[in-house]
């Protein structure tokens, strides 16, 4: 973990603070990683991220300033990375955007959450299966560790994993479905809903709310979950942004 003591605040009342009534799911990364995924953090200064093996996901402040980015650019390294869902500020000048997409945030809004008699629990044993359905299907990042953040249920056809669904980002009283994806040549007989359902009703069981996110641009998928009983609650920017090769440790 970087050493904390090279980066230096400053001074509290020159901070940006923000609203008072924010929502968890504003800024669901930063906190989950303040709640119940701390021991998943990484800090330098305001800033936190998931260990690099578990998530891509990177929080800053609600309101970054320009030391908050320092602080981005010191625990990436130069020319590293940082992946943001929602964030409040452009990256300054020197950055490199290396992607950027509009997603949706959806959240609980009556699904009808129940198991699955053909899903099976996935475990450590099962990871490189998962990578491998993954790398095929392209639901978006899922890494070595990324099933230490939740519960994550799978069906097999003949030993094969063909689909799964699984749990990410948990901020306080709320989980997020994720990892959601079918083999192509098992698509249409309905693996993912059901499996979104089952995932929740293990969320709901631990009397939290699932939410879950998706590309705007991918409008099967988001009519899926529509039509599961989950509802839009906001838009939201999805952006990859690479530090200036040349950006110093911040003192």
């Amino acid at each position: 973990m970087p050493d904390e003591s090279v980066a230096v605040s400053l001074p509290s009342e020159r901070r940006p603070v923000p609203p008072a009534d924010a929502h968890p799911l504003d800024n669901p990364v930063r906190a989950a990683l303040t709640g119940p995924h701390a021991h998943f953090a990484e800090r330098r200064g305001r800033l936190l991220r998931y260990q690099p093996d578990v998530s891509p996901w990177v929080a800053l402040p609600d309101l970054p300033d320009e030391r908050d980015w320092a602080d981005a650019a010191a625990l990436a390294g130069p020319g590293g990375s940082i992946t943001l869902a929602g964030a409040g500020a452009p990256p300054p000048d020197g950055w490199e955007i290396h992607f950027s997409a509009e997603g949706v945030q959806l959240v609980d809004a009556g699904i009808v959450a129940v198991p699955d008699e053909e899903a099976v629990v996935l475990g450590p044993a099962d990871v490189p299966e998962m990578l491998g359905l993954v790398e095929r299907t392209r639901p978006g990042p899922f890494l070595p560790r990324t099933i230490e953040m939740g519960t994550y249920l799978g069906i097999r056809r003949d030993g094969v994993l063909v689909a799964m669904a699984g749990e990410r980002m948990r901020p306080e009283g709320w989980t997020e479905i994720s990892a959601v994806c079918t083999a192509p040549e098992f698509r249409g007989q309905g693996l993912a809903g059901r499996l979104v359902l089952a995932v929740a009703a293990g969320i709901r069981a631990r009397e939290e709310t699932p939410f879950l996110h998706a590309a705007a641009s991918n409008t099967g998928a988001v009519r899926l979950y529509e039509s599961l009983g989950f509802e839009l609650r906001r838009t939201l920017t999805f952006l990859g942004a690479r530090v200036p090769a040349a950006a110093g440790v911040a003192g």
